[in-house]
């Protein structure tokens, strides 16, 4: 399994780290496939547009541990954040949460992220996260808490020009679509930002020195370099043909 303490230090430090995309039916095989395209350090997997069972999240990400890449989850809805502990007691790595606009959602998901004395998630879940050698209670809770990834996704005109009240410590990276962005954006043609990458420019520039990250979809490997020119440092892209 790959090291999920480095990958949430590689986040905060401002590295370049670049998941992909995969279905959440996906085999074993389909999974090397795709990871065999590129170099990737992490699988993104949805379920807020996707069908999904408890079952079947325990499943994928016991492949992708197999594999050696963790899983970031999508969540299914944005008032589901306080699931976020019985989602992660199945094996994500990191939970993605969508269309994020209040403070008090983000102090909910801190919550049920994290383990006492950060959060208040409760114990238990044998197909944890890195729960293997790791039983002890407390030093679970302890690495738990220095290595889970916690990702708020960015919908609307309001969360971007809100972004430094959600990037609140314990958020890692703050996400875009970009698509209902676009929704939002077309809904207030008067508004000073006028695309997607002037939010991403101005989201970037708020977050100057915070711990917390912009995350992007780019979806096409093409558009890679130029959100990292533009500062962007978390990217999730489709699969490579």
């Amino acid at each position: 399994m790959s090291d999920g303490a480095s990958l949430k230090q590689r986040i905060r430090s401002g590295e370049i780290v670049i998941g992909v995309s995969a279905p959440f039916n996906a085999t074993k095989s389909q999974l090397e496939e795709i990871l065999s395209k590129d170099s990737y350090d992490f699988l993104s997997v949805d379920s807020q547009h996707s069908p999904y069972n408890e079952e079947r999240v325990v499943e994928i990400c016991g492949l992708a541990a197999e594999l050696g890449v963790p899983v970031q989850f999508r969540i299914k809805h944005t008032r589901h954040a306080y699931l976020i502990g019985n989602i992660l007691d199945l094996g994500p790595l990191g939970i993605e949460i969508p269309i994020v606009e209040e403070e008090a959602t983000v102090d909910e998901a801190i919550e049920a992220f994290y383990y006492p004395q950060v959060g208040r998630r409760s114990w238990g879940g044998a197909a944890r996260y890195g729960i293997e050698g790791r039983d002890n209670r407390l030093e679970y809770a302890d690495w738990w808490n220095r290595t889970g990834i916690l990702c708020l996704q960015m919908d609307s005109v309001r969360a971007v020009t809100t972004v430094h009240r959600l990037a609140k410590p314990g958020v890692d990276c703050l996400t875009w679509g970009p698509n209902d962005l676009l929704f939002d954006l077309e809904a207030h043609p008067e508004h000073p930002f006028k695309s997607v990458d002037d939010c991403v420019r101005h989201a970037l520039k708020q977050l100057e020195g915070a711990d917390a990250k912009i995350s992007f979809r780019n979806y096409s490997p093409d558009l890679r370099s130029k959100y990292i020119d533009m500062g962007v440092t978390v990217l999730m892209e489709s699969p490579r043909p």
